[in-house]
């Protein structure tokens, strides 16, 4: 029982840290290097290599490629990658608070397109609680004076490509039977084709590499790139790990302490933001939506039978 415990706070705890930790180094290297499609096609491709070889080694023992479940996870692998790339992008222009309250638009945009696809009525606890977080993006960008019109569309869109990959990973059940090194690597090895197409269609390659080469002599960009790709794996692992060990109730309130955590520190870190009441507030109202959310899932989670339980914040980058 113990042993079990133990588990599952390491499973939480390592999601949280590096979950919040990404955020911060995706920003740091972006302000360095600003080709975020080649950077999510190394952080990919270092994924799928580490995991090979691990699996060749016999560090692992991860199944290898089955024809039928990469055609089950190739929609998934897409609109998951299509988020990420867009969250990257928008990281650009966006500051961290700002990012993370557009990011908890994401319940909002799964409720409505639960209600397009024939789901059951949310509790009006739930209901509440997104809009409540709604509004707190609405108001801390009326008081962000360093606004991104790009930014802001490329942070919303990773939100429509969220709950796309959300919606059709709770309708396929993709993960069932799967271990998390496992998704792991079809999500890795399924999206390298797309990204790679992705980076000569935008014209990132080849001077993205160019570029990539010709900053490798600073010391600090080769520590934050390695950092990326180390944490780009970490986060993946811990995230699956999380999502197939824990119940709703724990991932969703990592992901809310996260959120609280990341936001608090963005005020002073990587540039910070401009403090105004408007945008405080906005923010405060944003944060109290998202532990709102928490309770009323927690609340639907105990009215429920045991079993495994779709869950929005455990799937959160």
């Amino acid at each position: 029982m113990m042993q079990k415990l133990v588990h599952f706070l390491f499973a939480a705890l390592s999601y949280g840290i590096a979950s919040m930790a990404m955020v911060f180094i995706n920003k740091a290297i972006l302000m360095q290097y600003s080709h975020s499609m080649t950077l999510l096609t190394l952080q990919q491709l270092a994924t799928a290599a580490l995991i090979h070889f691990c699996r060749r080694s016999g560090y692992t023992k991860a199944r290898g490629l089955d024809m039928t479940t990469a055609k089950k996870l190739l929609p998934v692998s897409l609109f998951y990658n299509a988020n990420v790339a867009f969250a990257l992008a928008s990281l650009k222009g966006v500051k961290i608070p700002m990012y993370i309250a557009i990011k908890r638009l994401t319940p909002l945009a799964v409720l409505i397109a639960g209600c397009f696809s024939g789901k059951g009525r949310p509790t009006a606890q739930v209901t509440l609680s997104v809009i409540l977080t709604a509004a707190g993006v609405i108001i801390a960008a009326l008081g962000d004076f360093s606004f991104d019109l790009f930014g802001y569309s490329m942070a919303l869109t990773s939100v429509f490509f969220q709950t796309m990959y959300l919606v059709l990973v709770e309708k396929s059940g993709a993960e069932d039977g799967l271990s998390s090194i496992e998704i792991m690597f079809y999500n890795s090895f399924l999206s390298l084709p797309f990204l790679l197409f992705l980076i000569i269609a935008t014209g990132e390659f080849p001077n993205s590499f160019s570029i990539l080469f010709a900053k490798s002599n600073s010391l600090y960009f080769l520590v934050i790139l390695i950092l990326s790709l180390v944490m780009g794996i970490v986060l993946n692992f811990t995230m699956f790990l999380c999502t197939i060990v824990n119940s709703a109730l724990t991932t969703t309130i990592v992901g809310v302490l996260k959120g609280v955590g990341s936001t608090t520190l963005g005020f002073v870190v990587l540039g910070g933001v401009q403090v105004h009441a408007l945008n405080v507030t906005g923010l405060a109202i944003n944060t109290a939506g998202g532990v709102w959310y928490s309770y009323a899932k927690y609340q639907q989670k105990k009215n429920k039978p045991p079993g495994l339980e779709f869950d929005v914040e455990a799937h959160r980058k």
